[in-house]
């Protein structure tokens, strides 16, 4: 097993400066594409978004792909397969509900078997909306959005770190969002779901240190795509089945239930599979814990910057200090 010097760690002062975030600017599109041939990628949530268009970039760029998707058969799975036929790569279409954790051992040992192997890359993409204010979120739309975006995550991660970790190697995507660092009124239990998702995020990546197996927290800001409209669907079951007791507290956020239009958003959604594959081909030790990636604004960078700093005040000189040091050079 590796140790903790497997990066280089700063020490005294320095270290304290040292951030583990970086944001992805416009200029970094222009550099070279990143070669990912002989790369094992899986991906949650491939039926649309970030998850299609990372799949076949991916393999566009050389990698094996592993996409997978809930809720077999779907349209989606034959056009996805059909795409990749016609243009010769490497994807293949798996069955994986991430609220479900026989189908999340069932998909990755599945993956892992016609991979020959353990997988080098895994991407926790799936995720799910449901808007509203806190009161009315209830149970059911509750344990939703933390079964899809927080529980699944986990299993995910489960599932692939035994071979990750045999083999002494591997990377792990969390696709959070700003709304991980940030909040707005009336959006649920969304931030509170992707703040869990980064807390839980920052931990592996300190506990996998020694097991060479580094963890990036993706941070989106708003992109025009589907995820507009499933959570317009989620959030329109979730207010017909309102009590009026709730409902009635927030008559302007109600009326706006299942309304979200993300149409007029500008922002190119492959900005999100690009600082991936650029993160997976940087060298195992120096890809960042964080990377805020937007078409406009990055509001949660300096939260970002100061709880890498708190961390490394905190713990940097500690027995924890190697692992927060590694992860925050």
């Amino acid at each position: 097993m590796p140790s903790v010097s497997r990066r280089t760690l700063l020490a005294g002062a320095a270290a304290t400066g040292a951030l583990s975030t970086v944001a992805l600017r416009a200029e970094d599109k222009l550099a070279p594409e990143p070669d990912l041939t002989g790369k094992s990628i899986l991906i949650t949530g491939c039926s649309s978004g970030f998850g299609r268009l990372g799949a076949i970039y991916y393999a566009r760029r050389g990698a094996k792909v592993f996409a997978s998707m809930r809720n077999f058969p779907r349209p989606e799975v034959g056009e996805l397969e059909g795409y990749a036929f016609e243009h010769d790569l490497d994807v293949t279409v798996l069955e994986i509900d991430v609220t479900d954790e026989a189908s999340v051992n069932a998909g990755v040992a599945l993956a892992e078997q016609l991979n020959d192997g353990p997988l080098d890359v895994l991407v926790n993409n799936a995720g799910i909306g449901i808007t509203s204010p806190v009161e009315v979120q209830d149970m059911e739309a509750t344990r939703l959005i933390f079964e899809t975006n927080v529980f699944g995550p986990h299993r995910m991660a489960r599932a692939v770190l035994p071979g990750m970790r045999k083999r002494g190697s591997g990377q792990i995507f969390q696709i959070s969002s700003q709304l991980g660092r940030v909040i707005v009124p009336n959006a649920g239990h969304y931030s509170a779901s992707k703040f869990a998702l980064e807390a839980m995020s920052e931990q592996l990546a300190y506990e996998l240190v020694a097991h060479g197996i580094d963890v990036t927290i993706i941070e989106p800001g708003g992109y025009p795509t589907q995820v507009w409209v499933n959570r317009n669907r989620y959030t329109a079951e979730l207010k017909e089945r309102a009590a009026a007791v709730h409902l009635d507290g927030y008559p302007q956020a109600v009326a706006q239930m299942g309304k979200e239009d993300g149409s007029g958003r500008t922002a190119d959604p492959m900005d999100v599979p690009y600082a991936i594959a650029r993160t997976i081909a940087m060298p195992a030790g120096t890809r960042p814990l964080r990377l805020p990636v937007s078409g406009g604004t990055i509001p949660q960078l300096a939260i970002n910057e100061v709880t890498a700093r708190t961390q490394v005040e905190w713990l940097g000189g500690t027995g924890y200090g190697p692992l927060i040091r590694a992860v925050h050079d």
